[in-house]
């Protein structure tokens, strides 16, 4: 009788790093991201990124943690891990300027979804800003305020906007209570249509 040891088991892990590289240059391509873009994004330098896109560095789990937040991607698609089968998106919340973001969308690149939970905010001072794309939001509950250039516009529930981001706008809640909203972004300026 043969015993089966963890030691005698053949691996491919050799083939799965190899293939991180190629993984992360598609994913950065995807996105239309710099070799800068994203070492600015992720705090690693270029020439080692460049050297983990090209094989001749082996990736850690120190390097590949903050590039798959910085593609959207889970660690295992990262590594290109064979599907689960299961279609859940499992998100983690993050809190950015005291609103809550949760990711609805899997895959870097084209338009990207969140869910945003925002608080009241007493008496804002609106900073317009601008940025390349496109956005589209959808009021589920609460209130929010839309600054637009010279617009100024308070949205209820079911209310939809769409612009493009190269507009100077700001974007609080008044109040009452907390807003919750759909927002879609589509970064190189993608426009989503609203059909009835």
């Amino acid at each position: 009788m043969h015993e089966s040891h963890a030691d005698d088991a053949p691996t491919n892990d050799e083939g799965v790093l190899r293939n991180v590289g190629p993984r992360l240059r598609q994913l950065r391509l995807e996105r239309e991201a710099t070799l800068g873009d994203l070492a600015e994004e992720t705090g690693i330098s270029v020439s080692t990124l460049s050297r983990l896109e090209s094989g001749q560095r082996k990736p850690t789990l120190e390097l590949l943690l903050p590039l798959a937040r910085a593609h959207r991607v889970a660690l295992d698609e990262l590594v290109d891990a064979p599907e689960t089968g299961d279609p859940r998106i499992r998100s983690k919340p993050v809190v950015r300027h005291g609103r809550t973001f949760i990711s609805l969308t899997k895959r870097p690149g084209g338009l990207q979804s969140f869910k945003m939970v925002m608080p009241v905010e007493r008496d804002p001072q609106p900073t317009l800003q601008t940025h390349e794309g496109y956005e589209w939001l959808y009021v589920l509950s609460g209130r929010i305020r839309l600054v637009l250039g010279t617009r100024d516009l308070t949205l209820e529930p079911g209310e939809v906007v769409e612009f493009d981001t190269r507009t100077p706008h700001w974007i609080g809640n008044p109040g009452p209570t907390p807003a919750e909203v759909l927002a879609i972004f589509g970064p190189q300026g993608e426009r989503m249509h609203v059909r009835s």
